[in-house]
């Protein structure tokens, strides 16, 4: 899919390349944003980016934004703060699974219980990629390594049931490489009054992708094993132990039944 020339402009191309490692899908969801933006008729002039630590965090810094970066698991607070100052301001956060679930969490309930404007793109590749590759709340339990040691078997932290539980206008979870529902979803975000949480389930070919031995397009492949549609998964009565992906949520009609009825059955 080629970049027309006013997408371009969007991103600040002096600070090309990134610091990206090649197949970590950042890049994808970056341009997903760009693209969803772009189709929203949303002003680049009254978007503000903030961004907090780890890989992800950068994506901020190469939009053509007013952004903010701060400290490990603050970013929605600051975000609050800048929505509330500035109630014409489409704010985003771009965070990872640990900044966002793991330091971030008690932030991102209460963010997701206000139900105030911000939104919340999170890019969940499921390890700490930036301080060499410590499981995070979102590795699955079949990939810890022995530093999460435990005295009982921790379970995957979801955030998009989480944030939809506690009251987000708007969630929903695809994989990265599923663009064009991903762009969407963020479109939808964008047109949604109240917190929104987009999450984007990514590969990280150097660290998460140690644990599998596989190459990035081989981790892509992976992702998609291990997820199953809420809609596929409401219709077998099970997830079989996979991620769900879809819409958790949606404006008006609260957390998606389905969603719910399987959650409640407390499957890992």
């Amino acid at each position: 899919m080629r970049s027309s020339p006013s997408l371009l402009r969007q991103i600040r191309e002096d600070r090309l390349p990134t610091i990206w490692c090649t197949g970590c899908g950042n890049g994808a969801v970056m341009s997903a944003f760009v693209r969803a933006v772009d189709e929203a008729g949303s002003d680049w002039n009254k978007i503000c980016t903030v961004s907090g630590i780890g890989c992800s965090g950068r994506i901020g810094g190469y939009l053509r934004t007013d952004s903010i970066h701060v400290t490990h698991g603050r970013a929605l607070p600051v975000a609050l703060g800048a929505k509330l100052v500035r109630p014409d301001l489409t704010v985003v956060t771009f965070m990872g699974d640990g900044d966002a679930y793991s330091i971030g969490g008690n932030h991102l309930l209460h963010a997701s219980r206000r139900n105030d404007g911000v939104k919340a793109i999170v890019i969940n590749n499921m390890t700490f990629g930036m301080t060499g590759g410590q499981p995070s709340p979102t590795t699955p339990l079949s990939l810890l390594d022995p530093s999460a040691a435990s005295l009982h078997e921790p379970r995957m932290l979801d955030g998009p049931v989480m944030s939809a539980v506690m009251g987000a206008a708007y969630v929903a979870r695809w994989p990265a490489s599923d663009f064009m529902q991903l762009k969407d979803s963020m479109k939808k975000a964008l047109g949604t009054r109240g917190f929104c949480l987009v999450e984007a389930l990514s590969q990280c070919p150097v660290h998460f992708g140690r644990r599998m031995a596989g190459e990035p397009r081989e981790l892509v492949k992976w992702i998609k094993d291990a997820t199953i549609s809420i809609d596929e998964a409401a219709a077998r009565g099970t997830t079989g132990g996979k991620m769900l992906v879809g819409e958790f949520s949606a404006p008006g009609e609260g957390v998606n039944a389905s969603v719910l009825g399987l959650v409640r059955r407390r499957e890992t």
